[in-house]
């Protein structure tokens, strides 16, 4: 032993002790992860490990300074041959353990530090276990034990190292597992090294006791694979409770992962530092998803601790579905500000918002109704016939309108407003009363009809007076026309109860409809009443001599049918001559049904009637208003708001209308434009033009019906759906916006204001033209623009001659629905964007045209062009555009040819001879070219600054550069928003322009 370790043994156990006193200080700290079933540092007295053969491992016992036993087994049998030394330590009880970590300290000598040792010297050694349940058996065969690893020190010492007192000391950790008997026998085999065992430490690791959001997790052994993960459940401690079972996950290492569910704190208590803490006084926690106790809101209180709820204050209250955190409230005050409007025997009630809302916005407004009785001289209730629009009680809105009353008849109204909490307490009801009388009112409908006498060519009629004459009944308006021929109509008048309808054809069916008059006014027409003539009779007479009486007088009257269509077809060339006849017989004359031109439909301006009212009555439905449910307010209009809602007519299926309203306080001038619109529509009937439903007159508010457009206005759609249409579709929606027109030019109408935002789309893409009555007179402004009842309307959609002249035609109208052309295939752009209208007026004289839209079909952009011609003689009709329009739709292939702008050289339809070089396109706006002095500034003024590094970055540096751009390179550059390479390139090809003519005319 003392030539192994070449000094002597004193010396040598003196450095082995000092070093072995140091080892035992430093590794005393024990991770709390980790628990020790054997350590060889703490053990005060012998371990009784057993080494055999005997002269094999010797154990050297020690105390360090402060007397602690130091145990060492070292082994150095280098100079000698077959070296099998084994070290056994006691049974390790592993505590339920399956898997355990064994960690050694050791020194080992160089085997090159030894002389005459390097045939025999090793410098590993192995470690073995043996997995046993209980002591008995500690004589264990060599092949019994299961090996661990071979250990290798990773420094090695010499002796140098000894004389300077260095000691190298090794740590090496190996685990076993899995481990399924209750303890194992460790053992040390060397085989011929120089070695000393410093310390043997085993140990297994464990999850320690954790409390994680608000749950406890026990101590939890690891798995036995050191990749198991094992999931332990919490339990919610310190008044809590658990939102979502807690569970954690135990790692092979010893360390908690993957936590899921928690605990949180139970009502009354909130978590403060990782624990719960009970409310104080004045404040709350009802809830669990409120992570902190709130303050008790206002009119509330909290007198002990650990509320989960506050309670209000006398005269304050709380609904059950009020949050907790809501203030307690109280019943509104009373409305303010009361007014009634009394039409006829309608009453239009309108209030102010209560001065105290009670700290509630679910205000709303009963209406209760009561009528002083004549009888009695008290009130009573006015009963169920009086109707509440929209209705009579839960009012959100403050202001309704109670028609159906009686005429002549005192009426007291409260209007009552109530909040969620006013029926939680016993207070007086909070009301304003409002008194009217009504006034005298139009009749109510003649309700019964009955027949007489029916010929081959008349009917007799007979009915009673109506249910409520309110009045002295003047006289009644009979209306009968031929079943299905509803627009061809013959009106007689009669003050009795009975008539005489004549000049019928024989063996048809004719509908009946009856109005009565006082000096209210009329009343409402009575339902349909159908009955038919009596068939031919056929003369059995052969009495030849008929025969020339009745070619005769068959002749006779052909001459005369010629005669008056002749007087009336020059009567339409000339208008209406208020001089000569009365308008209404005219009208009554042209229109009665006795008389008619099969095919043939003229318009008539509403204007030419000397009473406004009967142009609506010719050409428009009145319908009662309690047909027509207002849900809800889509928009609002000069004259008032736009609604819309279901009108379900007797017999009919209910459809979805828009309803616009003329507001309270109207005027007779609106009134009468307000209704002008609904009777030019009254008088046309297509698919591609807005129709009409009807008009409600005899009640406020007066409303007109239209059917309803799902999608809205055509530019708003275009541009919320960018791109997302086919070419077909966008062909197919001009197609539509033509066939209107056409039907409009054919029945002598000029629209004169045909743009993108008066077209309305409906839910199958079908586009419709709207927006009529509106008259337009020029100002001699700068901007030019024409003003209208309606407000302003840009000229960018009006033909030349039209601004200049104020020549509008159907002519005109195709100039516009070029522009409406452009408008579609762009999605919405705006015409000539920014310009101002002094420039496009300037520009337009100066042959200047709007470019292709991109991706836009060459055909339809030479069908704009021609549209776009100087000479309105030279544009197409709309039949002409019709039909191009449907030979693009039959032959897609002649829509893929597409305007390409890298070949538009110039968007002049023709040079001006007289323009200056460069002057052109000097005063119509077009300034991209000149103003943007850089492509930077060019970008930020189009408002595309993101892109700026972008062309940069691939070398469009310079206006002149960019201007040259296609969408190829726009996608190379790495625009790829399809709305933005449009906003782009539309601005590149103004540029391209305003550079090819700053240089020369083309």
């Amino acid at each position: 032993m003392k030539s192994a370790w070449s000094c002597g043994g004193p010396l040598c156990l003196k450095v082995w002790t000092c070093f072995f006193s140091f080892a035992v200080l430093g590794t005393l700290c024990i991770p709390a992860n980790e628990v020790n079933l054997l350590d060889s540092r703490t053990v005060m007295g012998d371990l009784g490990w057993i080494a055999y053969p005997k002269n094999g491992w010797e154990e050297i016992g020690e105390v360090d300074e402060n007397y602690a036993p130091i145990h060492t087994y070292q082994v150095c049998k280098v100079m000698e041959q077959n070296q099998n030394n084994w070290l056994q330590t006691n049974l390790i009880l592993n505590q339920g353990a399956h898997r355990v970590f064994v960690e050694l300290q050791f020194t080992l000598r160089d085997c090159n530090s030894l002389p005459g040792g390097a045939g025999t010297c090793k410098e590993t050694f192995n470690m073995y276990y043996y997995e046993s349940n209980n002591e008995e058996g500690r004589n264990i065969r060599e092949s019994q034990y299961s090996k661990v690893d071979t250990i290798a020190a990773d420094e090695s010492f010499t002796e140098l190292d000894l004389g300077d007192r260095v000691m190298k000391l090794n740590t090496e950790v190996r685990d076993l597992g899995p481990l399924t008997k209750k303890g194992f026998y460790l053992a040390f085999q060397d085989l011929g090294a120089c070695i000393a065992l410093v310390s043997v430490r085993v140990f297994y690791k464990r999850c320690p006791s954790a409390v994680r959001n608000l749950a406890q997790f026990q101590d939890t052994i690891t798995g036995s694979d050191s990749s198991q993960l094992l999931e332990v459940a919490g339990r919610c401690v310190n008044n809590s409770v658990a939102e979502d079972l807690p569970r954690m996950h135990c790692s092979a290492e010893g360390e908690w992962l993957v936590p899921i569910g928690k605990c949180v704190c139970q009502a009354g208590f909130e978590e403060v530092n990782g624990s719960c803490q009970v409310c104080k006084t004045g404040f709350f926690r009802s809830v669990l998803q409120t992570p902190t106790c709130s303050k008790c809101p206002p009119h509330s209180f909290a007198r002990l601790q650990g509320s989960t709820v506050c309670s209000c204050e006398d005269g304050y209250y709380k609904m059950d579905k009020d949050p907790p955190t809501m203030a307690c409230t109280r019943p509104p005050s009373a409305p303010r500000n009361a007014i009634s409007n009394v039409n006829e025997t309608s009453v239009f009630l309108e209030w102010a918002f209560p001065e105290e809302t009670g700290g509630r916005k679910d205000v709303s407004y009963n209406i209760l109704c009561r009528k002083i009785s004549v009888d009695v001289g008290r009130y009573e209730a006015c009963g169920t016939t009086v109707r509440f629009l929209p209705q009579r009680s839960g009012l959100r809105n403050n202001s309704v309108m109670v028609t159906d009353l009686l005429a002549h008849t005192n009426y007291t109204f409260e209007v009552e407003a109530v909040n969620g909490v006013s029926e939680l307490t016993n207070a007086p009801r909070q009301f304003v009363t409002l008194n009217v009388t009504t006034n005298q009112a139009a009749p109510s409908p003649v309700s019964v009809v009955r027949r007489g006498q029916s010929g081959k060519d008349s009917i007799s009629l007979t009915w009673q007076e109506p249910d409520r004459p309110n009045g002295i009944i003047l006289e009644y308006e009979i209306k009968y026309y031929e079943k299905d021929q509803e627009t061809s109509y013959t009106i007689i008048k009669s003050k009795d109860t009975e008539i005489l309808a004549d000049a019928l054809k024989p063996s048809s069916v004719y509908i009946f409809q009856i109005r009565a008059r006082t000096s209210a006014g009329y009343g409402g027409f009575s339902r349909r009443f159908e009955f038919e003539t009596s068939p031919y009779l056929v003369a059995a007479s052969s009495d030849q001599s008929q025969v020339p009486i009745v070619a005769v007088a068959f002749t006779v009257g052909i001459i005369l049918l010629a005669l008056v269509t002749g007087l009336l077809l020059s009567g339409r060339r000339c208008g209406y001559s208020k001089a000569k006849q009365d308008p209404e017989e005219e009208k009554m004359h042209f229109h009665n049904g006795h008389i008619k031109f099969p095919g043939v439909r003229t318009y008539i301006d509403p204007h030419t009637y000397e009473d406004p009212n009967q142009a609506v009555h010719e050409f428009t439905q009145e319908i009662d208003v309690s047909y027509i449910t207002i849900e809800r307010v889509i928009g609002a209009g000069e004259f008032g708001e736009v609604c819309s809602g279901p009108l379900c007519l007797p017999g009919k299926r209910e459809i979805p209308v828009a309803i616009k309203t003329l507001k309270a306080g109207y005027s007779d001038q609106q009134r009468r434009d307000f209704l002008g619109e609904a009777s030019i529509m009254g008088q046309f009937d297509h698919p591609n033009i807005i129709h009409l439903e009807g008009v409600v007159t005899k009640s406020k508010p007066v409303m007109i019906l239209t059917e309803y457009m799902e999608n809205g206005s055509l530019d708003t759609f275009l541009k919320k759906h960018d791109g997302q249409f086919t070419v077909i579709q966008l062909v197919g929606m001009l197609r539509g916006i033509a066939s209107g027109m056409r039907y409009l030019s054919d029945m002598g109408y000029v629209h004169r204001d045909l743009a993108a935002r008066n077209i309305l789309v409906n839910s199958n893409l079908v586009c419709k033209v709207s927006d009529f009555g509106l008259s337009r007179v020029l100002e001699d402004h700068a901007e030019a623009v024409y003003t209208t009842r309606g407000g302003k309307i840009p000229i960018r959609w009006t033909a030349p001659e039209a601004i200049a002249y104020r020549k509008f035609t159907s002519a005109s109208d195709v100039w516009s629905y070029g522009i409406v052309m452009w408008e579609v295939m762009s999605y919405g752009e705006r015409p000539y964007w920014e310009m101002s209208n002094q420039d496009v007026i300037k520009a337009v004289e100066d042959s200047y045209r709007l470019p292709g839209p991109m991706d836009c079909p060459a055909a339809l952009y030479h069908l704009m062009m021609d549209c776009w011609q100087k000479d309105r003689n030279t544009r197409p009709k709309f039949e002409e555009i019709v039909s191009l329009l449907d030979k693009l739709i039959r032959n897609p292939g002649s829509l893929k040819a597409l305007v390409n702008s890298s070949h538009r050289v110039s968007n002049l339809v023709e040079p001006n001879p007289g323009a200056s070089e460069g002057s052109v396109y000097a005063s119509v706006g077009l300034r991209e070219a000149r103003v943007y002095q850089s492509v930077a500034d060019w970008l930020e003024g189009i408002k595309m600054g993101r892109y700026t590094e972008l062309f940069m970055e691939t070398g469009y540096t310079s206006v002149d550069v960019v201007a040259h751009m296609t969408i190829d390179d726009l996608r190379t550059v790495g625009v790829n928003l399809a709305g933005h390479q449009k906003k782009i390139l539309n601005s590149i090809q103004e540029m391209r322009v305003s550079l090819i003519n700053a240089t020369g005319p083309v």
